[in-house]
């Protein structure tokens, strides 16, 4: 696998893209590695941790051995960008239940909101 953190996301959710595009530009050191979850190495991730290698609505940090999803990996990836947005990481206090139920609403919408692409 890699050493770095890996960053997994749908690669074809316009939001996801322009995320991913976010980190890639905050990400100074290139502390993170990125891949879609439909590609290989997403693929292969899924299937080591027994996970559904057919649901992409969620975002996933694996790192140290560790898997992070929704709102915690989200935060996790922010507490390592330069500038700013690492401020947005104090959201950790909130609880999962709650930020994951924003999470769930906006992944829920989010082709209908930002659309999709053809192509991952």
């Amino acid at each position: 696998m890699t050493n770095s953190p890996l960053i997994l996301y749908d690669g074809v959710c316009n939001l996801c893209n322009y995320s991913v595009r976010f980190i890639v530009k905050n990400d100074k050191k290139s502390v993170f590695k990125i891949a879609s979850l439909q590609s290989e190495l997403g693929q292969r991730v899924l299937a080591e941790h027994l996970l559904d290698q057919n649901s992409f609505s969620t975002f996933i940090l694996y790192e140290n051995g560790k898997l992070y999803f929704k709102s915690t990996a989200a935060l996790k990836v922010v507490k390592k960008l330069n500038g700013p947005v690492k401020l947005l990481y104090i959201f950790i206090i909130i609880p999962p239940f709650i930020r994951n139920f924003i999470y769930d609403f906006v992944a829920r919408n989010r082709y209908k909101w930002f659309g999709k692409s053809d192509v991952c």
